[in-house]
Order: C-alpha cells, then sequence, then structure tokens
C-alpha cells in the first residue's frame, strides 16, 4: 500500500491548510479518494484475489462432490439449495478478515503518519481501505456464482431478489470487516491479526445452518444456530435466492451487522489515532 502513489486529491490537500472541522460530505470525499487508492492496488497486484477466488472453490466442490450424499441422503439438488447461499455467506465472511492484517502491515511502514499529517478525516483511511475490499467480495461472489451454475444451481427468485442477496452479503460482510480492522490496529503482528479473526469465525461458521439444516442439529447447537449471525444471513440469502420467508432472519441480520458497526467502528478509529500518534 505504501508503494503507490497518494490520489491527485489527497495529495493536493496536504499542501492546503488543515482545516477546522471536516464534515460527513468531506470525510466521504476523501474515504472514497482512498478506496480508489485501494483498487489500483488490486489491479496492480491481483495476486491478492487468489485466496477469494480458490477458497469458495474448494469448499463448493467438497461439500457438493465428497460429502454432499452423506450429508443429503442422495437428495443432490436439495443440498445445492442449501450449501450455495451458505458457501456464498462463508465466503465473504472470510474475505473481510484479511483487512485487519493488512491494515497492520501498512502501519509497520508508516503510511498513517503520512495520512495523520494531511488535512484529511481521521476515519478516511479506514473508510477507504474498507470499501476497496467490496472488489473483493464481488470477485469471490462472481466465482462462487459462475460455479454454483455450472452445478446446476439455479436461482428461483428474480434479478431483484438475487441484487439484493448480493447487497446484503457485502454489507454483512463490510459490517463485520470493522471487527478485523480493530485488530489490526490494536496488535503489531499481521500474522497475530489473521489468527485470532480465524479464532472468531471458525465458531461462527461451522456451528451454523450454512452446511447442515438446523433440524439435523443437538438442541443446544440449534439455539446457538438461531442467533448465530452467519445462519441468519444465510437464512435470509436462500430466502431470497431459493424463495421463501425472510422477514425474520433479516431483521435478526440488519441487527447483527448494525451492532457490530456501533461496536467496532468507534473502536478501529480510536486504536488508529492512538496507533498513528
Amino acid at each position: 500500500m505504501s508503494t503507490l502513489p497518494l490520489p491527485a486529491h489527497a495529495s493536493h490537500t496536504s499542501h492546503t491548510a488543515l482545516p477546522g472541522r471536516i464534515g460527513p460530505a468531506q470525510t466521504l470525499r476523501h474515504s472514497l479518494a482512498l478506496a480508489g487508492r485501494g483498487v489500483t492496488k488490486f489491479m496492480k497486484s491481483p495476486i491478492q484475489l487468489v485466496d477469494v477466488i480458490l477458497t469458495p472453490i474448494i469448499c463448493l466442490l467438497m461439500f457438493i462432490y465428497l460429502f454432499g450424499d452423506a450429508m443429503s441422503g442422495g437428495d443432490t439438488d436439495g443440498y445445492l439449495r442449501l450449501v450455495v447461499p451458505g458457501v456464498m455467506v462463508m465466503a465473504v465472511f472470510q474475505a473481510s478478515v484479511g483487512i485487519g492484517a493488512a491494515l497492520c502491515a501498512d502501519a509497520s511502514t508508516g503510511i498513517f503518519d503520512r495520512f495523520r499529517s494531511m488535512p484529511i478525516a481521521r476515519s478516511s483511511p479506514l473508510i477507504g481501505a474498507v470499501l476497496a475490499d467490496i472488489v473483493r467480495y464481488v470477485v469471490c461472489l462472481g466465482t462462487v456464482a459462475v460455479l454454483a451454475l455450472v452445478m446446476g444451481y439455479r436461482v428461483e427468485t428474480g434479478p431483484l431478489a438475487a441484487l439484493a442477496a448480493v447487497a446484503l452479503l457485502i454489507g454483512f460482510a463490510l459490517s463485520f470487516a470493522w471487527a478485523s480492522v480493530y485488530l489490526g490496529m490494536l496488535i503489531k503482528n499481521p500474522a497475530s491479526v489473521q489468527g485470532l479473526m480465524t479464532i472468531l469465525i471458525l465458531p461462527l461458521t461451522f456451528a451454523s445452518n450454512v452446511f447442515v439444516p438446523r433440524e439435523g442439529m443437538a438442541g443446544w447447537l440449534q439455539a446457538w444456530s438461531d442467533v448465530n449471525p452467519v445462519s441468519l444471513v444465510a437464512d435470509t440469502v436462500r430466502g431470497l435466492l431459493n424463495g421463501g420467508p425472510v422477514a425474520d432472519s433479516l431483521t435478526g441480520t440488519l441487527a447483527w451487522m448494525a451492532g457490530v458497526i456501533v461496536v467496532f467502528f468507534p473502536l478501529a478509529v480510536r486504536a488508529y489515532r492512538k496507533n498513528a500518534g
């Protein structure tokens, strides 16, 4: 990140007077400028997208062709309807983990000191980095969609419902990315950030209904799955793509997303200020 030139707008503002107060509109403008810089980074180094391409491919092939018969009792089409939305959720959830480790690595290069010397909103480097990660989520979901179509999965609702599912998945990943950003600003070692986030996402992912229906779980696990954000967003995406009710699961998903942002966004910005200071 530090090897790329700063956006023209950001470079210009470094020579202007520091404004007394930066409003939401300016914060958004600064964040979008830095997000554009992050997208340029992906274009110059597409190898960074390999993990979000290979992970869903491996999971989808493994669970359909290796475990599918055993877990579905031979109903491959039914299991495909269950697993494809679940793998979409799992894939974007895991993709959101990387931002914390990347920002932690950037912190050691001094790039944040340069940002801090510029008259831009203090939160814009973090918001810009999180928004740039939308590229990773789109690539990830596109990979799952293409492979699922080849395997025989079909959306049974319509284009608007499918777009709503994609928007919800990206919003879900963006909200939980703030937990990763917070750890990235708090911890000095990128590998430790990755490790802690993996510890967080494993119980959320595998103790959910992503790969098995809740009816096949033990009673205590059903209770956990019912409030698990991964299960809630998976149920919502299934409803949007396969058809069925989504109101209750969507309400729970939005509540989790709002709660994570309310808690971790201010913590991440505070840790960034302390880190850059």
